[in-house]
């Protein structure tokens, strides 16, 4: 049985930083795409980042460029966010899903195939 946990959500103020982690359990290998999506309240779901099973490649949606990083720890079965210079409009649920090995990365929520139950993220103005 596949779970994905996510952790380190919280309250911030705008300027600061979280780093968000995604412990991973049940996958059969590491070799999966792994990715961050987001949903603020009466919005729809929106990718944030995405990385493949090496980390050789990284999708990042233009609003967080230059503030947030998407790293992984293929031997801790760990993904994580690295979200700087926070804004109030970063609010959301943050949640990480998991991709059936592929080649390529993806940002299209469709394609993955297990997701985390989210964490919340708050950035107060």
């Amino acid at each position: 049985q596949v779970q994905l946990v996510e952790s380190g959500g919280g309250l911030v103020q705008a300027g600061g930083s979280l780093r968000l982690s995604c412990a991973a359990s049940g996958l059969t290998n590491s070799r999966y795409n792994m990715g961050w999506f987001r949903q603020a309240p009466g919005k729809e779901r929106e990718f944030v980042a995405a990385i493949s099973w090496i980390g050789a490649s990284a999708l990042n949606v233009d609003s967080v460029k230059g503030r947030f990083t998407i790293s992984r720890d293929n031997a801790k079965n760990t993904l994580y966010l690295q979200m700087n210079s926070l804004k109030p409009e970063d609010t959301a649920v943050y949640y990480c899903a998991a991709r059936k090995p592929s080649v390529t990365v993806s940002s299209n929520g469709y394609e993955y195939d297990y997701w985390g139950q989210g964490t919340q993220v708050t950035v107060s103005s």
